[in-house]
């Protein structure tokens, strides 16, 4: 057993796990799936949930709105935005569709990208390339993993591409891409850069000006520890100004004025849909309120400790391997195990009260050919995590490979796309 690391003196562990239900109801490793919440966000659920019990949906969501304009705020707060600048959505995916649609693409643009963008991305960048005619290039990695930056750069100024997309951190490993540079070249060219900061909201601080993003998209369930089913996208000013708008707007993205005009939000409210829920979007708000109170620098110390000290122990194992690569590596941390698959280790966890999950190569096609693997094990610890809880994790891996053989995964169907 290692011995204990203190946690980041303006984190109070105990406390945290006080604020956490579910960390008495077995030892949580999937939060780059879906974190545990900590209190406030599902008594910001339920306290909206109460209104609509109480008056109907549309009086609650009139009676509610000083609590939802503080969610718009504290999101805003996090990613160090503009007011008027986030749009929620139901999810990461969704905004980050809204984002594509607001590209006007021809046939022969570039959609400059990276090997390790997320499936879904992955996914609509060829839906657009079969539908539109553009060219998907993906920028070369360097040699510690991940993107080759200065490529990416190069390539914006020399393919002058119609937009440029970036993960920056994938699902299926716990790279950390570094966005800053890319984000600085577009912003010289006048090009759009888009964020993919799903798994990074809430393990990192983020700040959309200093990155330099045009869109950035993330979900509530990971790492910022909100409630499931709600995300956002951020839109910068000068996209606003220069009127940049999704493909399918509806009455609560824009006016209808005249028989044949339309008129956009003023703000990246443009960018939202009329229905969605606002109990969940009070939760998210009390999600970055709870880690602005906490301090994100302090998050990121607590849960990339918790990370590498778990990848070193891991590399020790005989049978196992760490298949993180990168300069930077976040907390997420995968693994294969020897005469085991990803699923089966899943289910055998799980039966032993720990959660983690597990992602195949349809994920993560490039990187997973690269790194000759078909699926891997996902162990994703986060700042309310313990030391002792790790213990418990290596150990049942150690016993796994004393036991040398993998049962087929009872549910294994069922979590193959569980990102």
């Amino acid at each position: 057993m290692n011995p204990p690391s203190p946690s980041p003196p303006d984190l109070d562990l105990p406390r945290l796990r006080a604020d956490t239900p579910g960390t008495a109801h077995g030892i949580h490793l999937n939060n780059a799936g879906a974190a545990l919440p900590p209190r406030p966000v599902t008594d910001a659920i339920q306290a909206h949930l109460a209104l609509e019990e109480r008056m109907g949906g549309y009086e609650a969501e009139d009676a509610a709105q000083e609590a939802i304009g503080e969610a718009y705020t504290a999101v805003e707060t996090l990613l160090n935005a503009a007011p008027g600048t986030v749009a929620f959505q139901e999810s990461a995916t969704l905004a980050f569709t809204q984002a594509l649609s607001a590209i006007p693409f021809r046939g022969g643009d570039v959609l400059l990208t990276t090997r390790h963008d997320y499936v879904s991305n992955q996914i609509q960048y060829l839906a657009l390339q079969d539908r539109f005619g553009i060219r998907v290039e993906r920028a070369p990695d360097g040699p510690e993993g991940g993107v080759d930056v200065q490529g990416m750069v190069e390539r914006v100024h020399r393919l002058q591409p119609r937009l440029v997309a970036m993960t920056h951190i994938p699902t299926n490993s716990g790279l950390v891409q570094d966005p800053a540079p890319v984000g600085a070249a577009c912003r010289d060219r006048g090009i759009p850069f888009l964020l993919d900061a799903c798994q990074s909201v809430g393990q990192m601080p983020l700040d959309v000006e200093a990155l330099g993003v045009t869109f950035l998209s993330a979900t509530a369930r990971k790492f910022l520890r909100g409630p499931r089913g709600s995300g956002f996208l951020y839109v910068s000013p000068q996209a606003l100004d220069d009127g940049m708008l999704p493909l399918f707007p509806d009455l609560r993205g824009a006016d209808w004025i005249e028989a044949e005009l339309t008129q956009p939000a003023p703000d990246a409210r443009r960018f939202e849909s009329w229905e969605f829920s606002w109990a969940l979007v009070r939760g998210t708000g009390a999600a970055a309120r709870y880690a602005l109170e906490l301090g994100v620098e302090a998050i990121q110390e607590r849960a990339w400790g918790l990370a590498t000290g778990l990848r070193e122990r891991l590399s020790a194992l005989d049978g196992t391997r760490v298949l993180d690569r990168g300069p930077q590596l976040s907390a997420i941390v995968t693994v294969t195990v020897a005469g085991w698959s990803p699923g089966a280790l899943v289910d055998r966890l799980r039966g032993e009260g720990i959660r983690t999950s597990w992602v195949d190569r349809t994920s993560a096609v490039l990187d997973f050919d690269e790194k000759g693997v078909e699926a891997a094990l996902r162990i994703s610890p986060h700042y309310y995590n313990t030391e002792g809880e790790l213990d418990a994790v290596v150990e049942a891996l150690e016993e796994a490979l004393r036991e040398g053989s993998s049962p087929s995964p009872r549910n294994g169907s069922k979590t193959r796309r569980r990102e």
